[in-house]
């Protein structure tokens, strides 16, 4: 017969944090959330660290180059998704390593032989004031001059003119070469009293432009994951199929790290896989996953990942537990792969950090799981509801909504990952919608300030106090109702001014 794991499976939901005592130097101020990202010797710094423990799940609903730059901009990272072909995904990541904090690439262009009739049009669809006149008409062509809505006025100006009328001329136009730094830009516009600067490389090709105001963008994201360069960091999934040949382009693209995508990660195709990479690119950290007890974690570990990530059949979207009957109670399998951990550091004298995968439900589960161990989270569902996701919104009759499906679902096609050939014969994901939740900047802030209070009400100011101090207990089902509001609630909705 089977052997029976005596231990039952659990989630979430079944515990609570018990306080501890809050010394006085202990405040939402002194809390710090950095973390280390990859596998590295206990007392020596990582080569990578977030200083938020956040990633986005290596999906097409939620990590595009947008969100992996919000992301990134706010400590956390995101793992740009697999499913495409690979020249794609190269692409994806060089559009965020190329990003520059308050250089903008221009999405208002013009011709110059355009009319000022399309002017109006473009300027009404993207809702700026200030188009970049192009020889091509796009982002990159090489700029011609500038036109604001300052230069002409739709009832004082024929619509028929051609833009090249109104527009200022590069030739009288201060711009700045590609080299330039943000802080040099800033001091360009504040000197020469400019609104926008055009940044052009030495081919006078338009790259990016500087806006006066956006001069406080920095200074909104102080806790940027950056590498030697400044660039954003940002990592890549990949499978066990292709890997060979996608890797080199996604290291020559500037991927900061890489992370093998799987359903079940302990498996001898993701081992092998892990041993050539080890040997062909040593110096690129490399994830593997996912697990769900201490056997799967040393047996990853062991091949060389430079981080584990746990969970089977947790995630709002997966349905593998349903289907196949696999999987663990996220809960229990943290806590089970965090003692592996534990006991791999002190026999190797290596410490591989692990991710939590799935099971996120509420904010403070993300507190819970960082408590029961976990280094970071990696969230699909949270992320997939902010702007930033590639999801559309939808209006619904109780408000928006943004698309959200499964890598396990038909509409991903991602059939490599399950292993059924090429088609699913069926489905471990659904296909679906969540609420909209807007901005991520905004979302995560809320999420990172009650996490904060959560460890300081557990008297903790770094995450490995809190791991080692942290007191957890059980709930029961009636303890659980307790935790909820138990009266009518007042609807001021209707009443707000």
């Amino acid at each position: 017969m089977a052997k029976i794991i005596p231990e039952v499976s659990r989630t979430f939901n079944e515990y609570l944090l018990l306080p501890n005592r809050t010394r006085i130097e202990c405040s939402t101020e002194t809390v710090d959330l950095r973390t280390p990202l990859v596998r590295h010797v206990p007392g020596e710094a990582p080569a990578i660290e977030l200083l938020s423990p956040f990633t986005s799940a290596i999906m097409q609903a939620v990590s595009s180059p947008e969100l992996a730059i919000a992301l990134a901009r706010n400590g956390g990272l995101s793992f740009l998704h697999h499913n495409q072909p690979i020249e794609d995904q190269a692409a994806a990541v060089r559009q965020v390593k190329r990003f520059k904090a308050g250089f903008i690439t221009s999405d208002t262009n013009v011709r110059p032989d355009d009319t000022l009739g399309h002017l109006v049009e473009v300027m009404r669809r993207t809702g700026h004031s200030t188009a970049a006149v192009t020889e091509d008409g796009t982002a990159t062509g090489r700029l011609l001059g500038m036109v604001t809505s300052r230069d002409f006025h739709p009832q004082r100006h024929a619509l028929d003119q051609p833009v090249s009328s109104r527009m200022t001329p590069i030739a009288e136009l201060p711009h700045a070469g590609h080299e330039v730094s943000l802080s040099e830009a800033n001091a360009q516009l504040w000197d020469q009293r400019l609104d926008c600067l055009p940044v052009v490389d030495e081919k006078g090709h338009l790259q990016h432009l500087v806006f006066r105001s956006d001069y406080t963008d920095n200074k909104r994201f102080p806790h940027q994951s950056v590498d030697a360069n400044k660039r954003l960091r940002v990592g890549a999934g990949i499978n066990t199929h292709d890997y060979q040949e996608r890797i080199p382009a996604l290291l020559e693209a500037g991927a900061d790290l890489l992370c093998f995508d799987s359903s079940d990660g302990y498996s001898d195709w993701q081992r092998n896989a892990l041993t050539w990479v080890k040997k062909h690119y040593p110096e690129i950290p490399v994830g593997g996953g996912n697990v769900v007890d201490g056997e799967g974690f040393n047996f990853l570990a062991e091949a060389g990942a430079d981080f584990v990530k746990v969970g089977v059949g947790g995630g709002s979207i997966c349905i593998t537990r349903d289907q196949k009957g696999i999987g663990r109670g996220q809960a229990s399998a943290v806590m089970d792969v965090a003692a592996a951990r534990d006991e791999f550091r002190e026999r190797t004298g290596e410490y591989v950090p692990i991710c939590s995968d799935g099971g996120l439900v509420h904010d403070y589960h993300v507190a819970l799981a960082l408590a029961m161990g976990a280094d970071f989270v990696m969230m699909g569902r949270y992320f997939a509801r902010f702007d930033q996701a590639p999801g559309a919104k939808l209006p619904t009759r109780d408000g928006f909504v943004k698309e959200y499906w499964g890598e396990g679902s038909n509409r991903a096609r991602n059939f490599q990952r399950y292993g059924q050939g090429d088609r699913l014969i069926f489905e471990e994901g659904v296909d679906g919608y969540v609420p909209y939740a807007g901005d991520l900047n905004e979302g995560l802030a809320l999420t990172i300030a009650k996490i904060k209070a959560t460890m300081v009400s557990c008297g903790s100011m770094t995450l490995p106090e809190f791991q080692a101090t942290a007191r957890l207990t059980l709930v029961s089902e009636q303890s659980f109702q307790e935790s909820h509001a138990n009266v009518s609630l007042r609807d001021t909705a209707a009443t707000a001014v």
